[in-house]
Parts: C-alpha cells; sequence; structure tokens
C-alpha cells in the first residue's frame, strides 16, 4: 500500500535540485566504497553487492565517471577502512517508528546529529530493536508505467521467474518484493530482460502504517525526515508513517 507514494517520494527525488543530487550522490559514494570493501573486489563482475549499489547509482541519475572515479578510490589504500555503519531506531509523533541507517567516520558527530533531529521532531532516539520488529526486511523493486512498455503479465512471470516473492500493480508502477538473499539475481535478471528500474533496493518494509491527523505532528514528523536527509552521514531512513503523497511534494 505504501508503493505509491513511495513511488512519488522517488520522483520528487530525481527532480531535486543540483545541492541535492550533490547529496545523493555523496551518499551513494560511500556505499560503493563500503560495497567494493566487503565485496573483495572492485570489478563488478565479482561483486554483486558493487552491481547493485551501481545500479542504485544509475537509478538516481548519477554519471558513469562519477561511479566510476568513486569505485578506484575505493580502490585505493584505505579508503573506506572508516567508514562504520550504525543503525538508530525510535520514534517519532504519535508513535511513528524510525529507523534510521547511517554510514560515518565519526560515531559521536552522527549520534549527536541523529539525536538532535529526534529531538527537534519531538521524537526520541530509542534501544537497538527497539523499533524494527515492526519492520520487515525485503528486496523491492519499483518500475515506473510510463518506462516500462512491456506486458505486466510479462513482467510478473519475468519476476517470479528469477525467485521474486510478490508482484503487485500499482495506479502508477509495478511493485517486485523478494527475499534479501535473491535480491541481486531477480534485479540482474530484470536488467537482462531490458527492463527500467525506478528503484531497486534491499529495504524495510512496515508491517503496519501510523496516520498523522494533527497538522502539528506531520510538520514535526517532516522536520525530523528533512534534518535526517540532510545529513551526509545517513544513508537511509525508514519509517511507518501512512505519508499522504501531497507530503512528498514539498
Amino acid at each position: 500500500m505504501s508503493g505509491h507514494s513511495k513511488f512519488a517520494n522517488i520522483k520528487h527525488k530525481k527532480e531535486k535540485n543540483d545541492a541535492a543530487k550533490g547529496k545523493i550522490f555523496t551518499k551513494i559514494g560511500r556505499e560503493l566504497a563500503i560495497a567494493v570493501k566487503e565485496g573483495g573486489s572492485a570489478d563488478p563482475v565479482n561483486n554483486s553487492r558493487l552491481r547493485d549499489v551501481i545500479a542504485k547509482a544509475k537509478a538516481n541519475n548519477m554519471p558513469n565517471d562519477t561511479i566510476e572515479r568513486n569505485i578506484k578510490k575505493a580502490a585505493g589504500e584505505g579508503s573506506a577502512d572508516n567508514y562504520e555503519r550504525i543503525t538508530y531506531e525510535g520514534y517519532g509523533p504519535n508513535g511513528t517508528a524510525i529507523i534510521v541507517k547511517t554510514l560515518t567516520d565519526n560515531k559521536n558527530r552522527t549520534a549527536s546529529n541523529v539525536r538532535n533531529a529526534f529531538t527537534k521532531g519531538a521524537g526520541n532516539v530509542g534501544t537497538p530493536g527497539c523499533v524494527s520488529f515492526m519492520f520487515d526486511r525485503k528486496g523491492q523493486i519499483i518500475v515506473d508505467k510510463e518506462e516500462y512498455e512491456g506486458d505486466a503479465d510479462e513482467l510478473m512471470m519475468t519476476a517470479l521467474d528469477a525467485g521474486a516473492e510478490d508482484f503487485s500493480e500499482e495506479e502508477d508502477c509495478y511493485e517486485i518484493y523478494t527475499d534479501p538473499d535473491s535480491f541481486s539475481e531477480v534485479r540482474e535478471a530484470l536488467e537482462q530482460a531490458g527492463v527500467p528500474m525506478a528503484s531497486a533496493e534491499v529495504t524495510m518494509i512496515p508491517q503496519n502504517y501510523v496516520d498523522l491527523t494533527s497538522d502539528n505532528d506531520v510538520k514535526l514528523m517532516n522536520r525530523i525526515l528533512d534534518m535526517l536527509d540532510d545529513d551526509d552521514d545517513v544513508q537511509e531512513v525508514y519509517h511507518n508513517w501512512n505519508q499522504p503523497e501531497e507530503e512528498d511534494e514539498d
């Protein structure tokens, strides 16, 4: 049910100004660096994690030379060694659940910034595991109907044959869900079939959604999300707010 809102958000992100694009590229650059380090190779042929991040970079309109430059830099000595993955969990207005995934070279700075974002939005950071049980970790692939000219049934069969768990058709997109372990295989099968993907990532899907009915709660929640989005250390933010589509257009 969140796919439509999620897709609107993707389109909104793609239309962001150059400064915002620069931030997205910085974050993906870190992911490329970590993928090279953790996958043990700067060659995407031998590194499925790197292939996935490259696909994400391309979906975000990151130029090929920028992608290659980040990979070459990561293959150099010690460039990604200082980055550490830290996940924060907490609550926003009206008990909304928020998960923040970071990649940082300074734990104190990141912890302070994340706590500040929650505090400014009248929320609070909780203990590890306090909200993650409310989400399912899944591979999610979104295909824009405007960009995909093929048949819906054909797309569904390609995805399911490759190992996808679920396929749904929304108003302006198709959503494909996979087990995290099958994500790379499914994404690559779609890529080989020439399917354009608006988004392809392993994400956290809320089991239930929370409505924010007060204008003040909406304002506070947006403040938290905007502050986290502006932080270079923050890679991904997942939440269970049933975000109205018009909020994506702010």
